[in-house]
């Protein structure tokens, strides 16, 4: 007798020791699985299914039941056959790959899923310039120092981490025109505000400190930037318009879920010009279109969010008129203090 033989005889003693009712239970399961298998599959599925108690040796199509009073006999049969293949390493605990616990857990789905930013550009890269020309007397240089400008002042109100989780705005700071430059920084995180005077912290999103945490390094971004020429007040030169959102994921600080979206639209405009021979670039407006998922009711520059555990905002029980859907880019209002929006 083959030593191949002598196993399988070995192992056909061993296995008719399994309880006939366990067997039938098994066969049965087999069966039913066996049944519903794509044809294609059925082969490879039905081992599975059949032997979900058994480990194979897929190697050599020797099956070994997967008990320990039954395995505890033949320890010696199965080192014997396998010396020579380099199988000594084959132990009880040792599970095959196909039989292994499958990890089911859903996948993480990203914080913007459901919402138009899924589809949105990851930071910098949704804040596309158009192509510099010459305009307005600006030759094409100038134009495109103005528009990269542009972008950097972009970047520097909306990413700049420190500016967002409520640091100091120094990013933005220093790129200002150096008079600006001044009044930005006298008007920045007035406690009390005179009479027509304006925080300037309305000129960059900040989240207010130890309100939010972001739910993740990335910051949707979707908008526009045109150009123009003008010519006003003696001056010559370009006119720049940005339209654009800014999406991010946050939750309560130290509670991971559940997440909610801030919406920050900016919608703003730079002049280009030149005086004196110098290249001035100058933000006429900016930040204008506000915030939404935010209270209205805190009066400061900074950005509350508002969760939907808070308590009732009061501005938001006053606010009048249609909801207003915050990801639109043409949806620019600007009459009420508090609007309502769609959802975020």
């Amino acid at each position: 007798m083959s030593d191949l033989e002598d196993v399988d005889k070995r192992f056909n003693e061993l296995t008719a020791q399994i309880d006939r009712n366990e067997q039938r239970k098994m066969n049965k399961a087999a069966a039913q699985e066996w049944a519903r298998l794509p044809r294609v599959r059925r082969r490879r599925n039905r081992r599975i299914a059949a032997f979900a108690v058994v480990a194979v040796v897929a190697g050599a199509g020797l099956f070994v039941a997967y008990r320990p009073e039954v395995v505890s006999m033949i320890p010696g049969v199965v080192s014997e056959r396998f010396s020579n293949m380099g199988m000594d390493a084959l132990r009880l605990g040792q599970v095959p790959e196909e039989t292994a616990p499958v990890d089911v857990r859903p996948p993480k789905l990203s914080p913007f899923e459901g919402s138009p930013a899924k589809n949105y550009a990851d930071g910098a890269k949704g804040l596309v310039m158009p192509a510099a020309r010459a305009t307005g007397g600006l030759s094409r240089k100038d134009v495109a120092t103005a528009l990269q400008r542009t972008r950097d002042m972009l970047k520097a109100s909306h990413l700049d981490r420190k500016t967002l989780m409520g640091g100091k705005p120094t990013a933005l700071t220093k790129l200002l025109h150096p008079e600006q430059r001044v009044w930005f920084l006298k008007n920045l995180d007035r406690r009390s505000p005179k009479k027509n005077a304006w925080d300037s912290r309305y000129w960059v999103t900040s989240l207010a400190p130890k309100t939010a945490e972001l739910a993740t390094d990335v910051i949707k971004v979707k908008g526009r930037t045109k150009y123009s020429g003008f010519r006003e007040d003696g001056r010559s030169g370009v006119r720049i318009r940005v339209n654009y959102l800014f999406v991010y994921a946050i939750h309560r600080p130290g509670r991971p879920e559940p997440t909610q979206r801030i919406i920050a639209h900016n919608l703003g405009e730079i002049h280009a010009y030149r005086e004196n021979g110098e290249l001035v670039i100058w933000l006429a407006d900016w930040n204008a279109d506000g915030v939404a998922g935010a209270r209205c009711d805190i009066n400061d520059a900074f950005t509350h969010p508002f969760y939907d555990d808070s308590v009732p905002d009061k501005e938001a029980l006053k606010a009048t008129g249609a909801p207003v859907d915050p990801y639109d880019l043409d949806d620019n209002v600007r009459d009420e203090k508090c609007s309502l929006t769609t959802g975020t």
